[in-house]
């Protein structure tokens, strides 16, 4: 007798109340019955092709069970068409992630000790009949996949995992929207259709296996990208240098501000997991990434990772924009590759001597440079233990690493240009309103923002700011190109300089100085003479500079690389020597320069006492020549001209002062003429010409610092041995003319008591002084000044 077909009974509404999703996804189903010959989940593309299905493993061994399957454990005894119409009804809800009758949790399976996020595993009872089995088992890890992606979307739908999150939640819950009906249907279907059979319901999910397959192994990665918490002990402890420094101007110590934010933080949900910082921005993109890379084999594969991928960086790619058409980041969740430090302002450029405006005010937050292939590791969270990445948005999407230095220029950029009080609109090209990473025209749009950005800058500081102007300017008053005025303040200003500079009058020195300036100013200097002021030094040109090589070594030098603390040693000696005796006004006289930002950038602290330090020692060089020579017109006088034939003792002595002066007059004129010369001024053509083909901002402020350190190393003041042989030179020349007066009251008793009696009984000191001035100097020029006389040599044939 031929048994009725089963028709199964309706689920009690009980059951309903242990649904983990919102009826409405549940109650999506077509109103039209199913096409026999074209169904319509087949039409979802997504869930048709899938080439790999044969990977799906099943489970072979058979669990014992639990709860109410214990009671309905006799399916052996059931028809074979029965048991198929029971299974077939756990599935459909074993399929939502729901507990069936016959197919029920793992024994293992415990909600409060589990993992959401790894998924719930299912089991079917023993005895169903075998033929059944493996159908079942095969179907079985859809269960498993869609609990597991369910508790992922409900987790990184919180909003401190940022919007790259956000949006690849939002991308996969549109695939399980599909995933969703194709359950409606089957459901309708088994309710409907006499004919519906385990079989077809293999046939119609087998596609969709594979396709949650590969989300399932993506949510599973990225949630266990973060690294355990025992193995992140070290990496949580060790706090960030920068916010080091925030937290204690704040007036917070280590202790006390752990303890405020762990108040903070209670009942929040902990989105960071072991390392500190959540897996967000660009390491989710990074993932996908190279996920469909290495899967790009798989069709299916392919074009589920590209639509996540699209769909995912879609957020990335409207931050991107906004920073590289206006200059704004617009980052609430730090998960862009770059970073603002908001503590550094443009206030700071009026004292900042280390470009920090520049440098770090918008970094990488990789810790990369431009300059260089080092990373600072200020500021860069250390990365993964696992896997090695960079954590949340330090971690910089494959595709953008080669853009990234752009990238971050480009925003720099306009933001200066913000900074003037220059508003940028946003770009009106809805043409690239849909760009993605794996689109061709948006690294077309990075090239010409970038370009853009740079375009507008460059112009802005060499047309509308006068860059080039401002240069010549400095080169005019800090290097001494047309050094009449400084003669003219120099004799201004003569007897105030001779003071002890801790009592000169700066405001009396600038008067003087705007007085020279005046009388002297033409062409382009008369636009920028009101931006020079007159400072004076806290410590000596050469003092300062030993003391620079003597902690840094020798900067961009080859000699001298070892001796820093012996030379460290050395200068506590002389400056306790020095301290003695108070610097002379001439000693301490320098120039400063006042420009406003943006011209700040490339005229920076940090340039600006790159000039003090070379006009100092032109200062100082051109100082002495004019001493040396006004001790030659003293000693054109009589007592230097009187021929005294039966005194030649004394006349030995006047031809010796006379010749010591002399080559004192040449060395300081020969250092002179080379630094100008030599130095400066090829230096300065040199930069010109780079000035007149630069391409971007970065490579000027490049050019322009490597110009200063040029001329600094040429002229020898990088170097611990020859600034040693510099200061003893320069100091014994300054000395001896400082005796012009005493060598003339000499000479003139000399004469005196030549005509006594007695006889000239003062000339045994008088040679021993000049004995003392011509050791020093000629153990200089012999000794000390060998490494100069080779340095001389090598760079006169690269001239």
């Amino acid at each position: 007798m031929p048994i009725d077909p089963y028709t199964p009974r309706a689920r009690p509404s009980a059951r309903k109340k242990n649904l983990t999703l919102s009826a409405k996804e549940y109650t999506k189903v077509g109103s039209a019955g199913i096409n026999q010959n074209e169904p319509s989940f087949i039409a979802e593309t997504s869930f048709v092709r899938a080439p790999l299905n044969s990977r799906v493993s099943s489970v072979s061994t058979a669990p014992k069970f639990k709860g109410k399957a214990k009671q309905n454990d006799s399916l052996d005894r059931l028809p074979l068409e029965i048991q198929e119409a029971l299974i077939l009804e756990d599935l459909l809800y074993v399929l939502m992630g729901i507990e069936g009758t016959y197919v029920t949790f793992h024994p293992d399976y415990s909600p409060e000790d589990d993992d959401p996020l790894q998924g719930i595993r299912f089991v079917v009872a023993s005895s169903l009949d075998t033929s059944l089995r493996d159908l079942v088992e095969r179907i079985l890890p859809l269960g498993t996949y869609y609990t597991a992606i369910s508790s992922f979307l409900e987790l990184r739908s919180h909003l401190d995992f940022g919007l790259v999150n956000h949006a690849l939640c939002a991308a996969i819950r549109e695939m399980l929207k599909d995933y969703q009906t194709l359950l409606s249907q089957l459901e309708h279907a088994f309710n409907t259709s006499p004919d519906f059979s385990l079989q077809k319901l293999w046939f119609y999910v087998h596609p969709t296996i594979h396709t949650l397959s590969l989300i399932y192994q993506l949510v599973l990665e990225l949630a266990t990208a973060d690294d355990s918490p025992n193995e992140s002990d070290d990496s949580a402890t060790s706090s960030d240098a920068e916010d080091e420094a925030k937290n204690q101007a704040l007036g917070f110590d280590g202790a006390k501000l752990k303890a405020v934010l762990s108040e903070i933080n209670k009942g929040d949900v902990d989105v960071t997991g072991g390392s500190g910082i959540a897996v967000k921005g660009g390491e989710v993109i990074s993932f996908i990434y190279e996920r469909m890379q290495n899967m790009s084999g798989d069709p299916t594969a392919n074009t589920l990772f590209g639509t996540l991928l699209k769909s995912a960086g879609k957020p990335y790619v409207t931050m991107l924009r906004v920073w590289i058409t206006t200059g704004r980041l617009d980052d609430p969740y730090e998960e862009l590759l770059v970073k603002e430090s908001k503590f550094i302002d443009r206030g700071i450029l009026a004292m900042d001597y280390t470009d920090e405006y520049w440098e770090r005010r918008y970094t990488l937050r990789d810790g990369s440079t431009s300059g260089s292939s080092k990373r600072q590791q200020t500021g860069v969270p250390p990365p993964r233990a696992v896997s090695g990445r960079l954590p949340g948005g330090a971690c910089i999407p494959p595709l953008l690493e080669g853009w990234k230095h752009k990238i971050l220029l480009a925003g720099k950029y306009l933001n200066v240009i913000r900074e003037c009080g220059i508003e940028i609109a946003h770009g009106q090209d809805r043409t690239f309103d849909d760009l993605s990473m794996d689109d061709e025209k948006f690294y077309t749009f990075l090239e010409d923002a970038y370009s853009h950005a740079n375009r507008t800058l460059l112009q802005l500081l060499l047309r509308d700011q006068q860059l080039i102007p401002r240069l010549r300017s400095l080169k005019r008053y800090f290097f001494l190109s047309q050094s009449s005025f400084l003669t003219h303040f120099l004799d201004l200003s003569a007897s105030e300089l001779r003071k002890p500079s801790k009592i000169v009058s700066t405001a009396k020195l600038q008067n003087l100085l705007d007085l020279a300036l005046n009388t002297d100013a033409n062409g382009e200097d008369i636009l920028f003479r009101e931006d020079v002021k007159v400072t004076m030094a806290d410590s000596g040109l050469y003092d300062f500079l030993l003391k620079v090589v003597s902690v840094s070594g020798v900067i961009g030098g080859e000699d001298g690389e070892h001796e820093g603390g012996h030379g460290h040693e050395e200068h506590k000696k002389e400056k306790e020597k020095e301290n003695k005796k108070d610097m002379s006004g001439n000693d301490a006289l320098a120039l400063d320069y006042a420009v406003k930002f943006p011209l700040s950038l490339v005229i920076s602290r940090k340039t600006i006492l790159r000039y003090q330090l070379l006009f100092r020692f032109l200062l100082h060089l051109k100082y002495v020549e004019q001493s040396l020579a006004s001790m030659w017109i003293e000693q054109k006088t009589i007592p230097w001209r009187k021929p005294l034939p039966e005194h030649p003792e004394f006349e030995r002595w006047r031809l010796r002062v006379c010749l010591l002066r002399a080559r004192m007059l040449s060395f300081v004129q020969q250092i002179l003429a080379f630094t100008t010369f030599e130095v400066l001024e090829p230096n300065w053509r040199a930069l010109e010409v780079k000035l007149e083909k630069v391409t971007t901002v970065d490579q000027l402020l490049r050019d322009h610092v490597d110009f200063l350190d040029t001329c600094l190393k040429e002229c020898m003041l990088t170097s611990s041995k020859l600034l040693k042989a510099y200061s003893r030179l320069i100091v014994t020349c300054s000395t001896f003319a400082l005796y012009a007066a005493p060598f003339s009251k000499s000479a003139n008793q000399a004469i005196a008591a030549w005509e006594t009696p007695e006889g000239d009984v003062g000339m045994t000191k008088r040679l021993d002084i000049l004995g003392k001035f011509e050791t020093n100097f000629n153990h200089c020029e012999n000794v000390s000044l060998l490494p100069l006389v080779v340095r001389l040599n090598s760079v006169k044939p690269a001239l």
